[in-house]
């Protein structure tokens, strides 16, 4: 029995989120079946993690086990031959036997874009969050930074899953401009349900003068989702990268 990993990336527009849901379209579902077109053989596919409706990924880790003989190197071809155009093997490799996509994460990075001024454009329209008016670089990345660290980040996070505990470590919130495009790169050990959506409607509040960036802690300390900032729409987010060490850590840096 092998154990593979493949580098996916994907528009979500069209799916419900990675994890499969009946009677629903998803990732996971979509590449199963044409895993096990290919295999010959009923194939089951584990996640690097779930991402909800309308969220896109440019780098997916996702892991199987099989007795398929095609090389690994000629995998994104075949697969890519049986999925449909919104979803793409970019590489795979074999991996150590205990791999796990979730457990062998060492860390994970998510990016969204927001859309600032006046009139929208339509093409973005799946991909990127118009939000009307202008933004404050400098207050954004002021409110960006009280996240660095670790804390309990229950105070932004949506109830949906049930975890051993919401203390995660953030080590990058970086925010760039370009013209009128904003880009928030989030980067932790790992993300809670909506973490990174909250996290961005939270600086987005510093800057629009509804929280001082200092209140960002005492919010973190409190716990109250209520008291930070909105969770913003998922069409504007991306998962942009995940670590592993070994094999599967070079394909995804590759």
């Amino acid at each position: 029995m092998r154990q593979l990993a493949l580098r996916l990336s994907y528009d979500g527009s069209a799916y419900h989120g990675w994890q499969r849901q009946k009677g629903l379209p998803t990732v996971q579902e979509t590449l199963e079946e044409a895993l096990t077109r290919l295999c010959k053989t009923e194939t089951r596919a584990l996640g690097c993690g779930r991402t909800d409706a309308g969220v896109h990924a440019r780098k997916y880790c996702a892991g199987f086990r099989t007795e398929c003989a095609v090389p690994a190197d000629r995998l994104p071809l075949a697969l890519n031959a049986l999925l449909p155009p919104d979803i793409a093997v970019q590489a795979a490799c074999e991996v150590e036997p205990d791999f796990h996509p979730v457990f062998s994460c060492r860390k994970k990075e998510y990016t969204y874009y927001v859309r600032s001024g006046v009139i929208r454009d339509p093409f973005e329209r799946d991909r990127v969050w118009f939000r009307p008016g202008e933004l404050d670089l400098a207050r954004l990345r002021a409110g960006a930074e009280q996240f660095l660290g670790t804390h309990d980040f229950s105070a932004v996070r949506s109830v949906g899953t049930n975890v051993k505990t919401t203390v995660r470590t953030v080590y990058d919130f970086s925010v760039e401009q370009e013209g009128d495009l904003f880009s928030f790169r989030i980067c932790a050990s790992g993300f809670l349900y909506n973490m990174a959506r909250a996290m961005v409607g939270t600086v987005l509040y510093v800057s629009l003068g509804k929280l001082r960036p200092e209140e960002i802690p005492e919010i973190l300390d409190t716990g109250d989702r209520c008291l930070a900032g909105p969770t913003v729409p998922p069409q504007g987010l991306y998962m942009t990268g995940v670590w592993y060490d070994g094999e599967a850590g070079r394909m995804m840096q590759a």
